[in-house]
């Protein structure tokens, strides 16, 4: 692929799931985690359950989905309008740093803008330096540090 390849953003969809679940394998293994079967068909089923404000978007270059984006609008306490967290971000390892990760997290900026959100926001690991060089074109970081107790 080169960088003048046409990048498309747009929904997930329901006959997008074989190209999705490859890239979200991919994911999860760059998190080192893995889920359960279970747990992938139910996140794929609330990315299209109108009820569930969760929402998938993909980008795709020459009719080759080669990355993926999870978000959720949720009400806050700070504000009258609601936020969008960008939970999930995943490029394919043969397109990286060729503009797919930037368009994807302008389309959710459009996205929440459409939902009137007052903000979007993210995290990601300390380490993850290739992908931390673009988020810092792109949001401010801020000095919030997250704590976490599974259940």
């Amino acid at each position: 692929m080169t960088k003048n390849c046409s990048i498309q953003i747009k929904p997930l969809t329901k006959g997008n799931y074989a190209s999705w679940l490859r890239l979200w394998q991919n994911y999860l293994t760059f998190y080192e985690t893995a889920l359960s079967a279970h747990i992938t068909e139910n996140t794929w089923q609330k990315l299209h359950d109108n009820e569930v404000p969760i929402h998938g978007f993909g980008a795709w270059i020459d009719d080759q989905l080669l990355g993926i984006v999870h978000v959720m609008v949720h009400p806050t306490t700070w504000s009258e309008t609601e936020s969008c967290y960008l939970h999930d971000l995943y490029v394919d390892k043969g397109v990286r740093g060729q503009g797919v990760g930037r368009a994807l997290i302008e389309e959710v900026y459009s996205f929440a803008r459409t939902k009137d959100c007052n903000r979007v926001y993210w995290t990601t690991q300390e380490g993850n330096t290739a992908s931390r060089l673009l988020y810092d074109q792109l949001a401010i970081k801020t000095d919030m540090v997250q704590y976490r107790k599974n259940l």
